[in-house]
């Protein structure tokens, strides 16, 4: 397959768990919901393609593959398999899973960070409360971890849905939430990430799609940006719409409308298992190929960072062998297709903080 031996930019993921994982904690992490189970796309694939990277026969039962991964240590489990993936960079979001430093030692390649918007404010918030002078604190904390990283992230679709007031001042007041979801201050602090973003030429990521049960699905349907994409068109901030699903053709209607919009697919492909082509080949309906970027979006789990990139690697690769064989497309077309999704795109998204320029 012509997805074989690419080198891959992980956009978007997080830290892993390398504790000893019985079953119940194990299926845990394994789903959306308050518990996962082997018994799924997901499950089966574990089963089917982890196994062997584990040393272990594919669809070997669950309690002999958990029973071998105690054996091996999480360590050794999480460094073999986040090493397989053929990442070079890895984009960490630190709002959930950990930090760069301890990541950093499982993998191949470098690791930057992605700044969760809402945990800078919410830190700002418990250190000196809800007091005069606290937005010019969240907004100085903001730009200080911004020059420092990759990219921004928010999960406002959790927080209060995409649909979120677009606010060039914040709110004259808010209560001392511990957990923001204030509407008003969550559209002024998203805005105010689009402006950094804007003048570092830092993408801005939104979660959109599923998620865990903290969620309202349908105040997650990147649809709900337009007017927030209409604002930002033209401004040099890039956006990037992760996981999507079941609104990636939304997603990729947005990024053949919007030249500023990218989407991903982290998160969905690892849970459709053997369903990644279809969901893939969904997307490119209609996203232009400059558009979609790989991720992960793995978690607590390194099977789901070794699933997200073997799973895109066998459903695109089979995508476009099938459009090589109708000839929809050149070898050469294809082979420009998959670099491009595979890290050209995220290099040229992100590359204000990959290659910034000369202090000199």
């Amino acid at each position: 397959m012509l997805t074989d031996g690419v080198q891959l930019t992980d956009q978007h993921c997080h830290g892993v768990v390398t504790d000893t994982l019985d079953r119940p904690r194990f299926e845990r992490l394994l789903g959306e919901g308050a518990r996962g189970s082997f018994d799924s796309a997901i499950g089966l694939a574990v089963r089917r393609w982890c196994a062997p990277a584990l040393d272990l026969p594919a669809h070997v039962g669950a309690d002999v593959y958990l029973r071998h991964r105690a054996g091996l240590g999480g360590p050794e489990v999480a460094a073999r398999l986040l090493r397989a993936t053929g990442v070079t960079r890895w984009f960490l979001d630190t709002g959930i899973g950990g930090g760069t430093e301890n990541f950093a030692r499982l993998v191949n390649g470098t690791v930057r960070e992605i700044v969760r918007v809402e945990d800078v404010a919410e830190q700002v918030v418990a250190q000196i409360g809800p007091v005069s002078g606290v937005y010019d604190r969240i907004e100085a904390e903001l730009w200080a971890r911004a020059r420092n990283a990759v990219g921004l992230k928010t999960i406002v679709a959790y927080r209060c849905g995409l649909d979120f007031p677009l606010r060039d001042r914040p709110p004259t007041s808010f209560a001392p939430e511990r957990r923001l979801t204030d509407p008003h201050l969550l559209g002024w602090l998203i805005g105010l990430a689009a402006r950094i973003g804007a003048e570092l030429g830092l993408p801005l990521q939104f979660h959109t799609g599923f998620g865990d049960p903290d969620l309202r699905l349908h105040r997650s349907d990147p649809l709900l940006l337009t007017d927030f994409l209409r604002r930002t068109a033209g401004t040099g901030l890039s956006v990037q719409l992760l996981h999507c699903w079941p609104y990636h053709r939304h997603a990729a209607y947005l990024a053949h409308a919007f030249e500023h919009v990218h989407l991903d697919l982290g998160l969905t492909i690892p849970y459709v298992g053997h369903r990644a082509g279809a969901v893939l080949a969904e997307t490119l309906e209609l996203a232009p190929f400059r558009a979609l970027c790989y991720s992960s979006d793995g978690y607590g789990l390194p099977e789901l960072h070794y699933l997200g990139a073997l799973l895109w690697r066998r459903g695109l690769g089979a995508l476009v062998d099938e459009w090589i064989a109708d000839d929809a497309i050149t070898t050469a077309d294809a082979e420009r297709l998959v670099l491009a999704v595979a890290h050209g795109n995220a290099e040229r998204a992100y590359r204000a903080a990959l290659d910034p320029p000369n202090a000199d």
